[in-house]
């Protein structure tokens, strides 16, 4: 198998064509123009499809494993287009309790109202006793949305025993790859049924777009969810879907000094005094490092631990050159970002660290000096 930036060149690799541009720029229509041979067009209006969604799907799909892939207008879009098209009333969902709190936030607001029953488990549960008794007493079509590693929490589910689980009870598994990345996890290889991520973050990484996508390899997962997508018109404007096809040809290069810059702020991390509790699933006495290396070829961007307070917290980032206080991930820059600012339940001085593309020395000094002045 190809290395990872070689498979992300391929992936968004124009049809070689001489005197053609190397990559496709921009498609700006909403309408195209239509054949007398009625249904012979490829595209009539960009709200069902059109050139660069197709070029970025298929790439997705290729970098997935997937059958085929569908881009819409954000992460929250993927999650809710897929229970949408699954779920209708005395159905069940399963949902992540300590994966992205958006997530729970839809499940209780939206789907619950509906006549949806929504549980919460933890992630490091969904792989046993708990998970299982669960799945024979649901009613319905079931859906289980696992989080791998969960975000912030990164905890880890053995996705070959979650994906063993939901067959065995007839649920659908539904997995967020948007830490891993397809460069770091590939679930439906390891079972899952759908895998939906943000590629706002990692994919596309220069902090500058939203954007959303599924993988399945099922075409009737496939077909439901493009109608949703098209009557809700959770979309992906033109602009948006060039971006991140264009910066997707380096998504391997970045991924790869991300993880780097990852693993070598969590060793600082691990000994310095002022870090508590710090996780990152490629530390080997990590609690999840053990599944996480059987299913992961690379352990992703993010780092957490704690910090005494908020105001610590804000301390650690004006003493440091390099670290930008933002919420999201998997930018070139290096960010911090205290989660309980948005209401996830951690303490105050939870910190979710996303590594960049700096320089590894340079990160590993800024920060141990940002943290030594605390």
């Amino acid at each position: 198998m190809s290395g990872d930036s070689t498979r992300c060149v391929k992936a968004v690799a124009a049809e070689q064509v001489p005197g053609s541009p190397m990559q496709r720029g921009p498609v700006f229509a909403a309408p195209y123009q239509l054949s007398s041979d009625e249904g012979s067009e490829s595209d009539t209006y960009a709200r069902a499809s059109n050139p660069g969604w197709r070029d970025l799907e298929s790439a997705l799909a290729t970098l997935e494993g997937a059958a085929g892939a569908l881009v819409v207008g954000s992460g929250m879009s993927a999650i809710t287009v897929v229970l949408r098209s699954l779920l209708t009333a005395g159905d069940t969902v399963v949902v992540p309790s300590d994966g992205y709190y958006q997530v729970r936030a839809y499940a209780r607001e939206r789907l619950e109202p509906m006549g949806i029953t929504v549980h919460e488990l933890r992630t490091v549960d969904m792989a046993g006793e708990a998970a299982d008794a669960l799945l024979a007493s649901a009613e319905g079509t079931t859906v289980v949305v696992a989080e791998t590693p969960a975000n912030p929490s990164l905890d880890v589910v053995d996705l070959r025993i979650v994906s063993e689980q939901c067959a065995n009870a007839g649920a659908v598994l539904v997995v967020d790859n948007t830490t891993a990345t397809p460069l770091g996890q590939q679930p439906l290889e390891l079972g899952a049924d759908v895998v939906v991520a943000s590629g706002t973050k990692t994919l596309s990484g220069h902090s500058d777009l939203l954007m959303g996508y599924i993988a399945a390899s099922d075409a009737d997962f496939l077909a439901g969810m493009e109608r949703e997508r098209a009557l809700s018109g959770t979309v992906l404007g033109p602009f948006e879907t060039w971006l991140a096809h264009r910066s997707l040809g380096t998504a391997g290069l970045r991924f790869e000094r991300q993880c780097a810059n990852a693993l070598a702020l969590a060793a600082l991390l691990e000994t310095h005094p002022a870090a508590h509790r710090v996780r990152y699933p490629g530390l080997p006495g990590d609690p999840a490092h053990a599944v996480a290396a059987g299913q992961m070829s690379r352990f992703g961007g993010l780092v957490t631990f704690e910090v005494d307070s908020a105001e610590q917290f804000h301390r650690l980032v004006a003493g440091s050159d390099l670290l930008v206080p933002a919420t999201s991930f998997g930018g070139i820059h290096t960010t911090a970002d205290r989660r309980a600012r948005w209401g996830d339940p951690v303490p105050d001085g939870f910190v979710r660290l996303s590594c960049g593309i700096e320089d590894t020395d340079d990160l590993v000094a800024d920060l141990e000096s940002a943290l030594s002045a605390l």
